[in-house]
């Protein structure tokens, strides 16, 4: 191993945290330049990034991975566990994408924040963010995934609730902390068992005693390590924090959506595939959770006017095609991170180019309120256009190759599965053509103080970046299978051949390129051959006021747990108060009046005491007599 660039690994995330601390902690001081300190350290993590990224091409196959130990964390009985680091072929992949992503997202937030007094704070937030999922990547066992997993979940809700003089934005960053932490639940409850079972949480300890383990503590495992994906990717049923995240700042949606954190719980599947191999119920779960998921966002999205709403809702839909590869073991873990990289640029460049829109319409985020920005916006346009045609799957932009390879291997696992994908397909091409002609086409929908504009250099140039990234990522990543052969050693290490689709790859193909022309000819006929209905009571129909509300996600969560909950909470509290509180209260109560009667004896006199010893000694005296007859 090479120490020197072995210990570049820690600087990964010392760079961004360091960064944190100094805008945090230093204070005001700092206003004038901490936006340029808080890209800076981002972009020195992304070049550490780089350098280790071409020390692991040069290695062997068997020996691409950095492990470092920095310190003994804990040592309570028999659990030890060391803090230590690891980057292998799939954290280095994480790794590029959070700070290579997170680096052009600081800088887009120099010119969007460029008015707001706290923008060094955002800048600090915006570091810590980074530097948390940058932890949950690269530790080397499961208790650092959970630490940098919860530091991930107090960073979002930082910056969901950056702006919390608005109700609504502190509402969205309470909800989704509640929210994450039922899945947070589901992570400690796996970990518990793991050291109950295994006596271990390092990656490889677990993974060994795995093979002996029962099938039912593996299947446990898996379902709580499901359910916390759920929680932080917004898979249903805990999907309903996503749409309302979208309070906070533009950038914040960016990197949320793009650089990790909703796609956390797709890399926490990845990286446990020796458990979820072994549990083939979680692995059903895992499937029928991504398959619902990817239908249930795309529906939502077809409804919503809010462009980040639209676009949050899409993320929900991807992300669901990402784990339903996931679920399906060794022959989809690979094209899950396809997509998981693809949809990192597309994703960002759609919601950095959905900022640029709000930035020149003055906040306005209603799309039926814009039309015609093509003309006086046009980088946006064109940068956001490759975004679209990218996440709908138009040959030769990245989603392409990277949706279409997760069609084919749901059609090898089970025919329902890839009709699933293929509907979700359909539905991605409807919402979001839906989104450029209400946004860039048509007439003109302004109100009358609005003055679109283009964004600075700062703002649009990151976006062509992304831009360039959604129309060439897929290939690079697709062709050869070179992305495939990257990760084999961790996700494929048995070499177990992917089998081939009933449907042959080319006609598969143009199946899917007729359903997504369908979708695409569907959102033009609706919306672009006739006039944009701008008043809501002229969209209302059952199916939309269903999606309207999320497909009323919101309503189910609170008659199926929160209500409960409360009713359950009442419940003890009123045992509380008339049992346990009631039976403190009386013994006190008891030794209150014994000591009230009792002291009464206590006269301070001296005959009293006298004539008290008498009566004893008569009683004594008595009871001699008595005994003896």
């Amino acid at each position: 191993m090479n120490t020197t660039l072995s210990s570049l690994v820690w600087l990964l995330i010392a760079l961004p945290l360091a960064g944190a601390a100094t805008l945090l902690v230093v204070g005001r001081r700092t206003d004038p330049w901490g936006h340029l300190l808080g890209c800076a350290t981002v972009l020195a993590s992304f070049c550490c990034g780089i350098v280790l990224f071409v020390d692991l091409l040069r290695r062997p196959v068997d020996d691409r991975a950095i492990h470092e130990t920095l310190f003994s964390w804990l040592q309570v009985g028999t659990l030890n566990v060391d803090f230590g680091l690891q980057l292998d072929a799939l954290s280095v992949c994480f790794v590029l994408l959070i700070t290579g992503v997170g680096a052009l997202i600081h800088l887009y937030s120099i010119g969007y924040m460029r008015d707001d007094p706290a923008r060094r704070r955002f800048f600090g937030y915006l570091n810590l963010f980074v530097a948390a999922m940058l932890l949950l990547v690269l530790a080397d066992n499961y208790l650092g995934l959970y630490f940098g997993w919860e530091g991930v979940g107090l960073a979002s809700y930082l910056l969901i609730g950056f702006w919390s003089h608005k109700p609504a934005a502190a509402t969205a960053a309470k909800k989704a902390f509640i929210v994450n932490r039922v899945g947070d639940v589901g992570l400690a409850v796996a970990l518990m068992i793991m050291f109950a079972r295994f006596g271990t949480l390092s990656y490889p300890g677990v993974f060994e005693e795995a093979a002996a383990a029962s099938q039912g503590t593996l299947d446990a495992i898996g379902l709580m390590l499901l359910l916390a994906a759920c929680g932080k990717s917004a898979q249903v049923p805990l999907q309903s924090w996503l749409g309302d995240a979208m309070e906070g700042p533009t950038p914040v949606s960016a990197l949320i959506h793009a650089a990790t954190m909703v796609t956390a719980g797709v890399y926490l599947i990845v990286r446990s595939g020796p458990i979820f191999d072994l549990a083939p119920a979680a692995r059903t779960a895992v499937v029928a959770v991504g398959a619902v998921t990817l239908l249930f966002g795309a529906i939502i999205g077809c409804a919503k006017d809010d462009i980040k709403k639209a676009l949050a809702a899409s993320t929900m839909s991807q992300i669901g095609y990402m784990v339903l590869a996931a679920g399906l073991g060794p022959a989809g873990y690979a094209v899950a991170i396809m997509h998981l990289l693809t949809h990192g640029f597309f994703k960002a460049g759609l919601f950095l180019g959905a900022g640029s829109v709000m930035h020149g319409m003055n906040d306005e985020t209603d799309m039926r309120r814009y039309g015609g920005l093509r003309k006086v916006m046009p980088i946006t346009f064109v940068t956001f256009g490759l975004g679209y045609l990218a996440i709908i799957g138009i040959p030769p932009f990245a989603g392409f190759f990277s949706k279409d390879a997760i069609i084919e291997a749901a059609f090898t696992a089970d025919e329902t599965l890839g009709v699933a994908t293929l509907v979700g397909a359909g539905l991605t091409a409807f919402y979001m053509t839906r989104v450029m002609i209400l946004t860039f086409f048509g007439e003109r929908r302004w109100q009358p103080d609005t003055h679109p504009h283009e964004s600075p250099a700062v703002m649009t140039a990151p976006m062509v970046v992304l831009a360039l990234g959604s129309l060439g990522g897929g290939a690079a990543l697709a062709l050869n299978g070179t992305l495939q052969h990257w990760l084999q050693p961790v996700t494929n290490p048995a070499g177990i051949t992917e089998a081939q689709p009933a449907i042959p790859v080319g006609t598969l193909t143009a199946i899917t390129l007729t359903v997504v022309a369908i979708g695409i000819a569907a959102a033009y006929h609706k919306y672009a051959a006739r006039p944009v209905k701008t008043s809501v009571s002229e969209w209302v129909s059952m199916p939309v006021i269903a999606a309207r509300q999320d497909l009323f996600g919101d309503k189910v969560n609170e008659a199926a747990l929160m209500r409960p909950g409360q009713r359950l909470s009442r419940a003890l509290v009123d045992v509380e108060l008339m049992h346990i509180d009631g039976a403190v209260e009386g013994i006190a109560r008891l030794v209150g009046l014994a000591s009230t009667r009792i002291r009464r004896i206590q006269t301070g006199f001296v005959r009293s005491y006298a004539l008290t010893a008498f009566c004893g000694a008569a009683a004594v005296l008595l009871s001699f007599v008595l005994g003896r007859t």
